[in-house]
């Protein structure tokens, strides 16, 4: 998507700087220039403020320059940066793995790393040595980062994948659409997890794990039935497949609960963590059962992993989260926001669906309600029209818009950002 809107004279100057250094790969979706950032508000190099639905991709769950994260990252500083945690024992990051646990019970160990990708890599080569399998399974329209494992499962999009062959062994299976199924939830539940089942038998059962995000992100926020996840956790079971949740993006009470396989009723056995648990800063985990995480000194380590700065700061944003109990604010705001956006779908012919839990929201642009067909275009001016009235959202899937603002959003904030969003609408 190209820049939404001409940005002012102090922002240009940067987007020129960017433009002649910055990788071509990167994907910007808005002209905003980021300057600073207060809970749930966002300014740009020339002072224009910003009601932020985007949340810098789902990381700013406890809001931007959050008091608390702020403070522990401030003590940290004048004790230092970096430990070299993987070869030498650090307080900092053990409190920050202990904390972790304390809202993650039954997982005993945890690896940390800088990134969603690296905590997919991490998984993925946990699973492959704790089954001695070789395949991998995930799921269409999934994606599970950018680096060349996780990268073998991703499939959001062509442009991911093209010319960055070849890939480890992958397979995957159909991942529940209900908006653009004909089938109920049930009869759309068992030919999934049938498609998984097909996917066992061509490789003769020879599957190490199944990867899946509780709720596609990249792929649309697209929110499968009930008991789907319930059905898959029962399949892996049965066959010895290992289950790994991708909640880089659902996880950290985005959804409502920590996880968001909780709020399936489905505990995995291994899960990627990134994004919101460090506060804003880059940090990444991925933790398993005891049982499963077994391996030997030296099979798997990094350089950064368990940094002082970011465990600090991750420690205090987790802290925030049951402090504050996000999950119900999650849960009471998200309501809210859904049941307005339903109101909305009905006025309005180009919203086709509306789906999410908590504050993981999707609202899917069509060009008409009849024949469904994608409304890009719709989705791109409705996009631009509200970062010109000061609301920054994000696409996902072929036409969706994505609201996944800070969880310490108010109603009142919420209420803002809708009434911008439903101009934008009429807009179109």
């Amino acid at each position: 998507m190209a820049a939404c809107r001409t940005p002012g004279r102090k922002s240009q100057r940067v987007i020129s700087r960017d433009h002649r250094v910055a990788s071509p790969s990167y994907g910007r979706v808005h002209s905003f220039v980021y300057k600073r950032g207060k809970g749930c508000w966002l300014w740009d190099m020339d002072g224009r403020k910003y009601l932020d639905f985007a949340a810098g991709i789902a990381v700013m769950n406890v809001g931007h320059s959050n008091p608390e994260v702020v403070s522990a990252v401030k003590k940290q500083l004048s004790l230092g940066l970096h430990a070299g945690f993987p070869d030498f024992y650090a307080e900092t990051s053990v409190r920050f793995i202990e904390k972790l646990f304390s809202l993650l019970p039954g997982f005993g160990k945890a690896f940390l790393t800088n990134s969603g990708t690296e905590s997919v890599e991490a998984a993925l080569k946990l699973a492959k040595w704790s089954s001695g399998k070789k395949w991998l399974i995930a799921f269409d329209h999934c994606f599970h980062g950018r680096t060349m494992g996780s990268l073998s499962m991703t499939n959001s999009k062509p442009v991911q994948q093209k010319g960055f062959g070849p890939f480890l062994p992958v397979k995957h299976a159909e991942f529940p659409y209900p908006y653009r199924s004909k089938l109920d939830d049930e009869s759309l539940t068992e030919r999934c997890i049938q498609s998984v089942v097909k996917r066992v038998k061509e490789v003769k059962g020879d599957v190490a794990a199944v990867f899946v995000e509780p709720i596609q992100g990249e792929g649309g926020y697209v929110v499968p039935p009930a008991g789907f996840h319930k059905e898959l956790r029962k399949l892996c079971t049965e066959e010895g497949i290992l289950l790994c949740g991708d909640e880089i993006q659902a996880g950290c009470f985005r959804t409502g609960t920590f996880l968001a396989l909780q709020g399936f009723g489905v505990k995995p056995d291994l899960v990627c963590l990134a994004k919101a648990i460090g506060g804003g800063l880059p940090i990444g985990a991925m933790v398993a059962k005891k049982s499963i995480m077994r391996w030997p000194e030296g099979s798997h380590s990094n350089t950064f992993g368990g940094n002082l700065l970011a465990c600090a700061a991750g420690t205090a944003a987790l802290d925030f989260m049951k402090k504050k109990r996000l999950g119900e604010n999650v849960k009471n705001v998200g309501k809210h926001i859904l049941t307005r956006l339903e109101e909305l779908k009905e006025r309005y012919e180009i919203i086709g669906d509306v789906r999410g839990r908590g504050l993981m929201i999707g609202i899917e642009i069509v060009k008409d309600k009849k024949s469904k067909r994608f409304g890009i275009e719709e989705r791109k001016k409705i996009i631009c029209s509200a970062e010109k009235a000061g609301l920054l959202m994000l696409p996902a899937g072929k036409s969706v818009v994505r609201m996944c603002p800070p969880l310490v959003l108010t109603k009142e904030q919420a209420d803002k950002g809708l009434e911008i969003f439903e101009k934008a609408v009429k807009s179109v």
